[in-house]
């Protein structure tokens, strides 16, 4: 049990990063939640929006292939990249999909279906990213528990900061200038990683993925420096992969960056812990489409496994739950959330800049 202190409703983006107290929790609370959303079908599989949303993926992603072979040796292959870049990131929202049986109800399909998807189309290791999304949705914003706020290049708390020492402290000081430069660099650290994870012993078929890897790059650099000299080959490369890491980390950075960081000792129920460090995103079926679902970053956390349609009914009923029990529940619009994030990143990064 936790102590009876309330949260303040208002998240003052970039200026706190601890919870000022504890919320009185109750068991039953998740359970009355889950109740409501049981019962008006919203965990119910969707395989109609699915065969579209994969359909219309994989068809942009052929037909971007076929432009690439017939525009052939010239800079126009630039123009093309960004496109890529978006293919790309919405394969990643699929494996996403994938990965939390959102698409299909068992597993072995949900894992066949995530290591096409990822290995084979994106060059990202399946299982390496799932062990690493799966921690976190177990502990988000905790700062010894969940991986995506590891000081290894950024710090994300004031005592991490005033712990930072090498990169983390030379970039922690500019971090939240140097965070969308950074982004650009995220389509090859996926790949990084991926490879560097193949030797890990939580690596479940490595060979597998090894190979679904190697055929990737073997198909993705062999495509290209077939059809375009190594000079334009390589800016190709460039401005595909790095639009695609700004996307990407576009798309995941407003969930919880400046939301409440939990360190040890402080407790919360799962409803709360899940609510309290997401954000949810307004902007309508554009930010809908734009971040694959993600926008409904407090409903996913409840219910990893709900498939993308169901959530924007969704929200609505845990807005409403949340309101009865006075539980704070945050959303903002798109733009709003990132200015919230890199006010967090300036802010957590003080200490290093007063230590001169």
């Amino acid at each position: 049990m936790v102590n009876n202190t309330v949260l303040e409703p208002a998240i003052s983006p970039g200026a706190r990063e601890d919870f000022p107290g504890n919320l009185r929790e109750s068991g039953s609370d998740f359970s009355r939640l889950s109740r409501r959303i049981t019962e008006a079908g919203l965990l119910d599989r969707r395989p109609l929006y699915y065969t579209l949303r994969f359909g219309a993926v994989g068809a942009v992603l052929v037909a971007s292939c076929a432009a690439f072979f017939l525009v052939g040796a010239s800079w126009y292959q630039l123009l093309l990249a960004p496109v890529l870049s978006v293919v790309f990131g919405q394969l990643a929202l699929a494996a996403h999909d994938l990965a939390h049986q959102q698409v299909f109800s068992r597993k072995r399909p949900s894992e066949v279906g995530g290591l096409i998807v990822a290995n084979l189309l994106l060059g990202m290791s399946y299982g390496w990213w799932m062990n690493k999304h799966t921690r976190h949705h177990a502990n988000p914003n905790h700062e010894e528990k969940d991986p995506d706020v590891s000081p290894e290049i950024l710090v994300w708390s004031q005592r991490q900061a005033r712990e930072a020492k090498g990169l983390p402290r030379f970039v922690g000081r500019y971090q939240a200038y140097l965070f969308f430069p950074l982004l650009l660099l995220e389509g090859l650290n996926l790949s990084f990683n991926s490879f560097k994870a193949l030797r890990s012993p939580t690596m479940k078929r490595p060979k597998i993925e090894g190979l679904l890897l190697v055929l990737h790059f073997a198909a993705y650099f062999g495509a290209i420096f077939t059809v375009l000299p190594v000079g334009m080959g390589l800016a190709f490369v460039a401005v595909h992969q790095g639009l695609f890491g700004v996307y990407l980390g576009s798309v995941f950075a407003p969930n919880h960056k400046g939301m409440p960081m939990i360190t040890k000792g402080q407790k919360l129920d799962f409803l709360r812990r899940q609510v309290l460090t997401s954000r949810n995103v307004r902007g309508g079926a554009f930010v809908d489409v734009l971040m694959g679902g993600l926008n409904y970053q407090i409903e996913h956390h409840l219910f990893p496994s709900m498939p993308t349609p169901a959530l924007r009914r969704a929200q609505v009923i845990t807005e409403e739950f949340c309101a009865e029990l006075g539980v704070p529940y945050h959303q903002t619009g798109l733009l709003a959330s990132h200015k919230e994030a890199m006010r967090h990143l300036m802010h957590v990064g003080e200490p290093i800049r007063q230590a001169g």
